[in-house]
């Protein structure tokens, strides 16, 4: 979805339309907003079971809780998404469907999902239903994940050492077993990595780096831009001090053993662990495009419920409301909510009132602990004296 569009989700009673009818309230508010600021979609949001003002208080701060968990969630699989398709925003984008058409277009036609989320049921039931569908959307992706960046990083070690230069890269098919000393109870040679521009300073200094060296048993066994691979013999019970002594002077000692068929075994290796890559990376691809659906989904989902515990909280009972979804931009939200403001600052009560000019005014002093205790206070902290959340899917 385009990083330009940003949402309203509002609701008002429908006593804003003299007759209470929905259609005209609706009317009524696509005219508050004006073309100029926004487009505004029905949006529809069934009655569930209401139990007691506290539970509704408590449900409200839940509620709250639980959207900003899912925006959480749909942001951490937008990362991944980005992650296993190395930022290619078409590629993203193709992925980032909602029951395989666009999320804009689910979100204006959204209808509550009665089989998933039995309306019927409590609401305290269907906010767990949610809240556990989440979390194991967030599980599920953070696993699988988890696994693709351990098989990457795998590959991606295979491959450097078929690809890198002589400091790391696999010595297999570079080392002939006939310069090492094998079997040896007292000799043992070592294979040394040193940068090309100091190659005369190993010369010089290798054999007395350490006692019991094996004078004159440093051999050339290949070079690349960066680095030359020495094998020197030194005794066994000098080995440590001298691989020590060869770090210190920034030399290299590579870890070798030669193996009968080593080189043929680490291309096997590399193949094995690339096939596997690619079967984990579709895996995650395709867990990816149906998480980021579900957790769109369930989010906007959690989003009506607000609508819907806010508005029972904010115009009482019984229930008769119009709720419109606002499709605007970053820019124009603002404006949107001032227009709104303008139009129905008298729901607010005393906490809303007017200028000598007729411009609207906030007096904040008049809203009550009570009214913030009750989750009244909106996105952000600051009152709206209708029900408006601010939305953007990414």
């Amino acid at each position: 979805m385009s990083k330009n569009t940003r949402f309203l989700l509002v609701s008002l009673p429908a006593s804003i339309s003299p007759t209470n009818d929905h259609d005209e309230a609706l009317t009524a508010l696509r005219s508050a907003v004006t073309t100029d600021y926004g487009t505004v979609f029905p949006f529809s949001i069934p009655e569930f079971k209401i139990g007691t003002l506290d539970a509704l208080v408590q449900q409200a701060d839940d509620l709250a809780k639980l959207e900003s968990g899912c925006e959480a969630v749909v942001g951490k699989v937008g990362d991944a998404l980005r992650t296993i398709l190395e930022g290619d925003e078409g590629k993203i984008a193709q992925q980032k469907t909602v029951n395989d058409k666009p999320a804009e277009q689910y979100l204006k036609s959204f209808h509550w999902n009665k089989t998933k989320y039995q309306a019927t049921k409590p609401l305290g039931e269907i906010l767990d239903t949610l809240q556990k569908e989440i979390t194991s959307i967030d599980n599920q992706v953070k696993d699988k994940y988890n696994s693709y960046n351990q098989i990457k990083t795998n590959l991606t070690t295979l491959q450097r050492k078929q690809t890198g230069n002589l400091s790391n890269k696999s010595l297999s098919n570079i080392v002939p077993p006939s310069l090492l000393v094998q079997d040896s109870d007292y000799l043992e040679t070592h294979l040394i990595a040193v940068p090309r521009t100091i190659t005369k300073d190993f010369l010089r200094a290798y054999e007395t780096l350490t006692p019991m060296v094996v004078p004159r048993s440093a051999v050339q066994v290949s070079a690349d831009d960066e680095f030359t691979l020495y094998a020197v013999t030194t005794f066994k019970k000098y080995s440590h001090e001298f691989i020590h002594k060869c770090r210190e002077s920034k030399w290299t000692p590579r870890d070798f053993k030669y193996k009968e068929g080593g080189k043929e075994e680490e291309s096997k290796e590399l193949e094995k662990v690339g096939k596997e890559e690619k079967k984990v990376w579709g895996e995650a691809l395709r867990l990816g495009r149906t998480a980021w659906s579900e957790s769109v989904m369930a989010w906007v989902h959690v989003l009506a419920l607000r609508v819907f515990v806010e508005t029972v909280l904010r115009y009482g009972l019984p229930l008769n409301f119009v709720c419109g979804l606002v499709r605007t931009t970053p820019k124009l939200a603002k404006k949107a909510r001032s227009s709104l403001d303008k139009s129905y600052s008298y729901l607010g009560g005393n906490a809303f009132g007017r200028d000598k000019k007729g411009r609207v005014t906030k007096d904040d002093s008049a809203m009550s602990a009570d009214m913030q205790a009750a989750g009244h206070m909106g996105d952000g902290g600051e009152y709206s004296p209708y029900v408006c959340y601010e939305f953007e899917i990414l």
